[in-house]
Formats: structure tokens, C-alpha cells, sequence
């Protein structure tokens, strides 16, 4: 257990920077599981990009990177596989919206390409399948 150190001087005083710091409470330190390394894959092919894992929290800023570079490197509509998606959360739905208005500002369209099942119900549940361009595969539709 981290013994954290606090020191709160009553309004309109000042306190001495030489005085100990006195213990006021005791917190618990419990480490936070940074998830598996392997959270998402992003596999590039050309102007396309494929999702594969779980497009969470842990894999936002990975994720965020690859497509800003893909969006910054290319030109004509990005092309992003999510097949492979397992998991989507919040985070991961920020990200996609992000690069959607990255991508409108660019000039580009990003264009979300075969969202597995529980990707397509969450963009149908959050009403974003009709702000993003959400295409299917004939052979799924």
C-alpha cells in the first residue's frame, strides 16, 4: 500500500514549502492490466486497411496512428476492413468517427468495409451507420 501525501492550506493561508508533509489517507495501489499485447492487428493492403482483434480502448491509439498515416499518405477513398473486429467500444467508435472527419477534411472518404456482426449492431445501435459509409460484400449482404 502507497501512503499518498497530501497537503491542503485553509483559504487565505499560506503554507511553509519547508514543512513535512503529514500522511492524510492511505490509497491502495492496484496496477492496471494493459490488456494483452495483441489487442488489435492492422493489416495494410494498399489504400485498405484491415482490422483484426478488439478495437478498444487499448488499441485506440494504434489504431488512430495507422489510419492518420494511411489518410495522410494516399489519396481516394480509405478502405477499412472490419471483418475481423471482435469488440468494439466507445473509444474505438471515436476513433472510427475521427478519422471520418480526418478523412472529410483531406478531401478522402473513409469507407468501412464488412463490419462483422457485433460491429454492425453497435453502428446500427448508435445510429453512426448513418454518418460513416458503411459498405457489405455482396456475398454478405
Amino acid at each position: 500500500m502507497r501512503v499518498v501525501r497530501e497537503q491542503a492550506a485553509p483559504r487565505g493561508t499560506t503554507t511553509d514549502p519547508g514543512a513535512p508533509l503529514a500522511p492524510v489517507r492511505a490509497v491502495p495501489v492496484v496496477p492496471v492490466p494493459a490488456g494483452p499485447a495483441d489487442v488489435v492487428r492492422v493489416v495494410a493492403h494498399g489504400e485498405a486497411l484491415a482490422l483484426v482483434g478488439r478495437l478498444d480502448v487499448h488499441a485506440a491509439a494504434d489504431v488512430r496512428l495507422a489510419l492518420v498515416d494511411h489518410l495522410a499518405a494516399g489519396s481516394g477513398p480509405l478502405v477499412v476492413d472490419l471483418a475481423g473486429i471482435t469488440v468494439v467500444d466507445a473509444t474505438g467508435l471515436g476513433v472510427l468517427v475521427g478519422a471520418h472527419r480526418r478523412a472529410g477534411r483531406a478531401g478522402r472518404a473513409l469507407v468501412l468495409q464488412d463490419p462483422s456482426p457485433t460491429v454492425a449492431r453497435v453502428l446500427l445501435l448508435t445510429r453512426l451507420e448513418r454518418v460513416l459509409r458503411v459498405e457489405r460484400s455482396s456475398a454478405l449482404a
